[in-house]
């Protein structure tokens, strides 16, 4: 995270590393809650040093809501200030999403620039994105944010002291940055949609396939890339941050003898913002229309943190429609923890599925799982299919998995079970068609 020419953090969208020999940020966390500890300021940590900047410090005010005009109260204000100087701290960090007249006052009170929780995700998603879609996601999110802040960057011309030749000219520059930037936003939403369309081709092709979609869903840095490398071969780069995975990833996973697509989503956080959710729901998408969720927790944290994070992530799910989807959890990290929290999570948790993808423990199980979740939702069929229908035949093999034939004079006898929908394909082929078991 970059300061530019005027003190405020930079966003840039390609990632790139602070020049060397640039001082390193050190910021002041800074909250206002009802309740609780400075531990609830824990994420927000993570969250600067994922961005690379250092913690100096850390404040907390006790009130029921954030003052409207400056976050704190004035008495909060006065400690803060002196804090930062003792500390050190070029910086200040907020854990909630401020007003532009909150951040303006601020850093008017307190001297130094303030960031917000949303702008240091919006760093962070910036410095992460690969893919093209993804970049227009963050950079639609991040003038979307910085649009009501805009007035901020002029702030020096009010120092000249107002009157004729000051008030105008900046006030026109303004109303300028702001209809190009609107203008910005029209046009990535348009490029958005071209790649929405694009997406919704190549998932319409996965769909003809009608092969089962899971999708790992969960807290960032849960374990979900890591655990997507273990059970399906794939590569893809596993780091200790958080949001490293922003662009969906999705693999073929092989068990019981039927093929399985298996999609690493965006990770969720605790008060995600808005601006995100919407800007990634083409990446969302693949949540949405999964047929399996597999919630991935971190089980090697406490108990209440644990059930934080399952909090959080049911919130975002439920924000962009997701209620009604089955769902397995899993307890990832099982090698980072003793015996007496495994028997605590099997107390409390006794559908979850517990595995490490680094030692391979409960791998097999999950996949087992998976697959009886799935055997739930098929419809065992007996087909007579006609010699001439070869490639239905190779196609049944495919879809079904494991299943029963029998050449007969007529064709062939195949006993399986399939998706209603799959079924329904073969009605011409039915001899006898029975309920789904359970």
């Amino acid at each position: 995270m970059q300061q530019s020419h005027n003190g405020r953090p930079e966003h840039s969208s390609n990632g790139a590393e602070p020049p060397r020999g640039r001082a390193r940020q050190r910021a002041y966390l800074i909250a206002a809650l009802p309740d609780g500890g400075e531990e609830q300021l824990a994420e927000l940590k993570e969250l600067l040093r994922t961005a690379g900047v250092a913690a100096a410090g850390e404040l907390v005010q006790r009130r029921e809501q954030p003052h409207p005009n400056s976050y704190l109260g004035s008495g909060k204000l006065e400690e803060l200030k002196q804090e930062i100087a003792q500390a050190d701290a070029n910086l200040v960090a907020c854990d909630d999403e401020l007003s532009p007249r909150q951040e303006r006052n601020l850093e008017t009170a307190l001297g130094v620039p303030v960031i917000d929780r949303t702008a240091i995700i919006l760093d962070i998603f910036a410095a992460h994105a690969h893919t093209a879609e993804g970049k227009l996601q963050v950079e639609l999110a991040q003038l979307e944010y910085n649009l009501a802040r805009m007035r901020g960057l002029w702030s020096h011309l009010e120092r000249l002291g107002g009157g004729i030749g000051t008030r105008g000219p900046g006030e026109t520059q303004i109303e300028t940055d702001r209809r190009l930037a609107r203008d910005r936003i029209s046009a990535l939403k348009r490029r958005l949609a071209d790649v929405r369309s694009t997406r919704s081709v190549m998932r319409a092709q996965r769909e003809r396939a009608h092969l089962p979609q899971v999708a790992l869903a969960g807290y960032t840095n849960a374990g979900k890339s890591t655990l997507l490398n273990a059970l399906t071969g794939a590569t893809v780069p596993v780091r200790d941050r958080l949001f490293h995975t922003l662009d969906p990833t999705t693999r073929v996973l092989r068990t019981g003898g039927r093929d399985y697509l298996l999609t690493d989503t965006v990770g969720f956080i605790r008060k995600l913002p808005h601006q995100l959710v919407d800007a990634f729901g083409a990446t969302l998408e693949e949540t949405r229309r999964a047929d399996l969720l597999a919630h991935v927790v971190d089980a090697s944290v406490s108990e209440d943190e644990l059930l934080e994070m399952i909090k959080a992530v049911e919130d975002v799910l439920g924000e962009i429609g997701v209620v009604e989807a089955p769902r397995v959890l899993v307890l990832a990290k099982a090698d980072q923890i003793d015996d007496e929290r495994r028997a605590e999570l099997a107390h409390r948790h006794p559908d979850a599925v517990l595995v490490s993808a680094h030692t391979g423990e409960g791998i097999e199980s999950l996949m087992q799982r998976i697959e009886s979740e799935f055997a739930r939702t098929l419809a065992p069929v007996e087909l007579l299919v006609p010699y001439a229908e070869g490639g239905r035949l190779a196609e049944l093999h495919e879809l079904a998995g494991d299943l029963e034939r029998e050449d007969t004079p007529d064709g062939v006898r195949v006993l399986a079970r399939l998706p209603a929908e799959i079924a329904a394909r073969y009605a011409p082929f039915v001899l006898s068609h029975r309920p789904a078991a359970g």
